[in-house]
């Protein structure tokens, strides 16, 4: 009588400790995959700014001088509420410095 209440209990703990486990490693993969896909949304729009620097400079022999004229330009579009982008121009003819960084939620 004894062991089975032992085991009993046991298998009334265990139980709800691996559902917890199980949600808490589903969160960690979920928190992963949206870590992952803002580092991949965030490396293409800085991979579509340099595309448009260099459309630019193959169409007219100069860098865009600022962010503005490549996005009226060539159709470049920053979500400003989610990005910040660091756009810096040293010469025409030198491809610009662009780093672009995620806002806080």
């Amino acid at each position: 009588m004894r062991g089975a209440r032992w085991a009993d209990l046991l298998r009334g703990l265990l139980l709800p400790v691996i559902a917890a486990a199980a949600l808490l490693m589903f969160a960690a993969a979920l928190s992963s995959l949206d870590r992952g896909r803002a580092e991949e949304d965030m490396r293409q729009l800085e991979e579509t700014l340099r595309r448009g620097c260099v459309a630019c400079y193959a169409a007219e022999g100069v860098y865009p001088a600022d962010l503005e004229y490549l996005q009226t330009r060539y159709g470049v579009q920053i979500d400003e509420e989610r990005y910040t982008v660091h756009y810096s121009v040293f010469a025409e003819n030198l491809m610009p410095d662009i780093t672009v960084l995620e806002n806080e939620p």
